[in-house]
């Protein structure tokens, strides 16, 4: 990631510093990053995925979620909450994925844990956005590196998540996983996302 750059090449449209000219990456920028998303079977899908990323850069994960959509039955929780030892050795001999056997075992584990805060509060979404006050909250960053990796309420959602048994739900995969499903607008405010996003 290039903290200075904020400037996409094509067509000048302005985006944020981390996006780099692949299309994939520009597309997600556009389309996903920072839009408030309130589906349960989707905000179960982003955190497997910012788990998934940890240590990697997010560009390695998306090249890899087509793939990883496939084998995991869609990132329905219900399916994986479910995988026994087989289909797990299954999983550690594809080429395609990051063969981690601590975050394949976490997908397991964070389905179980999913399903659980589901059937206890009813909506995984009304869970998670509560961190937030159930409203986005909208920054006004003017450069990357004004951005926090993590915050008091990525911090308390982490450790609200390791008491219901989740895995890699560090602040920063925390945070990180606000910023992707738009509990925070952190979209850099030269960057064209971030009054669209206003409007939506």
């Amino acid at each position: 990631m290039k903290k200075n750059d904020v400037l996409c090449t094509s067509h000048k449209i302005q985006r944020c510093g981390w996006v780099t000219s692949d299309a994939l990456y520009q597309k997600y920028h556009d389309t996903e990053w920072g839009v408030p998303q309130y589906d349960d079977d989707k905000l179960f899908e982003f955190l497997l995925l910012e788990g998934l990323q940890a240590g990697l850069s997010w560009i390695t994960i998306l090249k890899r979620r087509e793939v990883y959509r496939e084998v995991l039955d869609g990132f329905l929780a219900a399916k994986i909450a479910v995988y026994d030892e087989e289909k797990m050795l299954q999983l550690m001999s594809d080429p395609r994925l990051i063969r981690n056997s601590l975050k394949m075992t976490a997908i397991v584990k964070n389905a179980k844990a999913f399903l659980q805060v589901q059937q206890e509060t009813g909506s995984f979404s009304t869970y998670i956005w509560q961190f937030i006050g159930g409203m986005p909250k909208i920054n006004r960053w003017s450069s990357l590196e004004e951005v926090p990796t993590e915050t008091l309420e990525s911090k308390e959602m982490s450790r609200a998540l390791k008491k219901r048994g989740f895995s890699f739900v560090g602040p920063t995969i925390c945070y990180a996983y606000m910023q992707a499903i738009g509990m925070v607008n952190d979209h850099i405010i030269h960057c064209y996302r971030h009054k669209e996003l206003l409007k939506e």
